[in-house]
């Protein structure tokens, strides 16, 4: 049967578990994150534990929440109503604590966390939000259903996405492979338009790329002698980062609803006034 048991530990607070031996750690007040996803004790996720439990550092794996933006603002900072304000890399999502709303095991085991604004938010994003993330485990597979309702009077622009830290082992690099159709990428470390060389070489390097084409709505990452993992995302994720460095086990593949600087630019999609979208992120091994 599903189940969904409190931890007795000040960060990873519940754990949701699923018949088919999967198991999903959740920390609440560590960013609203998933930190742990594994099958049958075949890991998914990365996970370095000692910034889980350093609050003074942003966690390095799981799977971080980018919100009100993903990736980082040209000299820190956008305008919005006439006014000028800075934000950090990848928002403030991450480092806020979420509370619990819901929880379930009627559709396999899930937990619903929300963030809303308050007067932290305001000072840096001057718009009225709300966010309610599910977290379903349900057959072996994780669903991160992701619901964004803007309570304002204007258009709320925005530019989320999720930063999913995929376990590859780095000695594994070479074999690992991201299905992918795109011909054209931005390279992050050159600040330049590339085009994109298949396979994408992940050993030996830091790989640091938006595939900007990226035309399924899925792709596999391969990483033999592990099972592969599917990940599904929805068709408002308009791009595709790739992201590894050498002698780390991980290769991030994070679905972002578009490129790094969109809020600054204008070009960052919007949330009409008191409405509501939603995309979901499923994950599960091949």
């Amino acid at each position: 049967m599903p189940k969904v048991t409190p931890m007795d530990d000040a960060l990873e607070t519940l754990v949701l578990e699923d018949e088919s031996g999967a198991v999903v750690h959740l920390a609440p007040g560590r960013g609203g994150m998933v930190t742990r996803f594994s099958v049958r004790d075949v890991p998914v996720l990365f996970l370095d534990e000692s910034t889980l439990r350093d609050p003074s550092k942003s966690v390095r794996g799981g799977i971080p929440i980018l919100f009100p933006i993903a990736g980082k603002l040209p000299a820190g900072t956008y305008s919005a109503g006439g006014r000028t304000f800075a934000m950090k890399q990848h928002g403030f999502a991450r480092d806020l604590p979420w509370t619990v709303v819901g929880e379930s095991t009627g559709d396999g085991a899930s937990v619903t966390l929300g963030l809303d604004a308050s007067d932290t938010t305001r000072a840096v994003f001057p718009f009225e939000f709300a966010l309610r993330f599910t977290y379903r485990l349900k057959g072996a597979a994780l669903s991160v259903e992701q619901v964004f309702e803007n309570r304002g009077d204007s258009p709320m622009p925005i530019l989320a996405g999720l930063h999913p830290y995929f376990f590859v082992p780095d000695g594994a690099k070479p074999g690992a492979r991201i299905d992918t159709d795109a011909t054209r990428g931005y390279d992050n470390r050159t600040g330049q338009d590339v085009p994109v060389r298949q396979p994408i070489e992940l050993a030996g390097r830091e790989v640091d790329m938006f595939l900007l084409d990226h035309g399924p709505r899925e792709t596999v990452l391969h990483r033999s002698p592990l099972p592969g993992v599917r990940i599904e995302f929805g068709a408002d994720q308009r791009v595709l980062v790739v992201w590894t460095l050498p002698g780390r086990d991980f290769v991030c593949v994070e679905p972002w609803r578009e490129r790094a600087g969109a809020l600054a630019d204008g070009t960052a999609p919007s949330i009409a006034a008191r409405a509501t979208e939603s995309t979901t992120l499923k994950l599960s091994l091949m």
